[in-house]
């Protein structure tokens, strides 16, 4: 906790000015004198964590012993991690107190969504032609791609967001390496906490494209199964938005513009009609008319 911490380091109890909700089971401004007393005289070390750290941890002990924990119940998992990584120990045994089990479902909905300690979140800009989204997402093969979300802006350059899976630390500096050495500027977007709690969802906005339909596709949820759909897709038609966000069910779910001109629609229609995947058009949908249209 970090009244201990604090407390631990000044020598004496100490009150902190404010406290986090999130571990509440470790949210107190000052701590117990007796707590201190035993902490003062066993403890050698202190480690903090982030919310981001502590949802990892839930993750970690459901993997293992199909158990979900509330985050201050994962505190210890999350410490002796980030210990370990901080002193590069390896095959090694540790030993932690794991305590409580008060989880609702509004707050596994959030852990649920910070939990993946290998996604990468980024804000890449690329030029805005066809045939640029689809070679995008060739530059991160074969690592999984978790989140798209793009719209079409001018007739320059594109902004799109995107979450992909990363190896290690390495891998994920490999990833951004490829990016930068075909021209995409990349920025990296996983320590800030405006764009993973608000601006991924609300990149895109309004746009007004000419002979553009909007669908919503489903597809089956497997490694390399959004690839697939990208492929199958890429007939030659511009894609002017698209989002997608990986939430481990078993049905991927796309909402994509498509500019098709007045004489391919007959095609269009029929490239419909050979696809494998569900769809249905939302192009006269209020929400459309609503979000996506000036």
């Amino acid at each position: 906790a970090a009244g201990m911490t604090l407390s631990l380091r000044r020598g004496h109890r100490a009150t902190l000015d404010e406290v986090g909700l999130f571990a509440d089971g470790a949210a107190v401004k000052t701590v117990g004198s007796e707590t201190f007393r035993v902490c003062h005289e066993l403890v050698d070390d202190m480690v903090t964590v982030s919310t981001d750290e502590i949802c990892a941890a839930i993750k970690d002990a459901f993997m293992d012993t199909r158990c979900v924990l509330e985050p201050a119940g994962a505190l210890a998992i999350a410490g002796a991690t980030k210990w370990a990584a901080a002193t590069n120990t390896r095959d090694s045994t540790f030993v932690v107190t794991t305590s409580g089990a008060n989880m609702n479902f509004d707050t596994l909905r959030y852990v649920s969504e910070r939990t993946d300690a290998s996604e990468t979140l980024l804000s890449v800009e690329i030029p805005e032609k066809p045939g640029a989204f689809r070679k995008l997402i060739s530059l991160l093969e074969p690592r999984n791609v978790t989140e798209l979300s793009y719209r079409y802006r001018d007739s320059g350059q594109a902004i799109v967001y995107l979450s992909f899976q990363a190896s290690c630390p390495l891998d994920k500096q490999k990833a951004l390496q490829a990016l930068g050495d075909d021209g995409c500027q990349a920025i990296d977007l996983t320590d800030n906490e405006l764009a993973k709690a608000h601006a991924r969802h609300l990149a895109g906005g309004r746009s007004s494209v000419e002979n553009e339909f909007i669908y919503r596709f489903e597809f089956p949820e497997r490694p390399g199964a959004l690839v697939t759909f990208l492929d199958t897709l890429n007939a030659g038609w511009n894609v002017t938005m698209f989002h997608y966000r990986n939430h481990g069910s078993d049905v991927g779910r796309v909402l994509a513009g498509i500019q098709v001109p007045t004489e391919e629609k007959p095609l269009f229609d029929d490239f419909l009609q050979r696809l494998h995947y569900r769809y249905f058009a939302e192009t006269d949908n209020p929400a459309v008319k609503h979000f996506f249209r000036p």
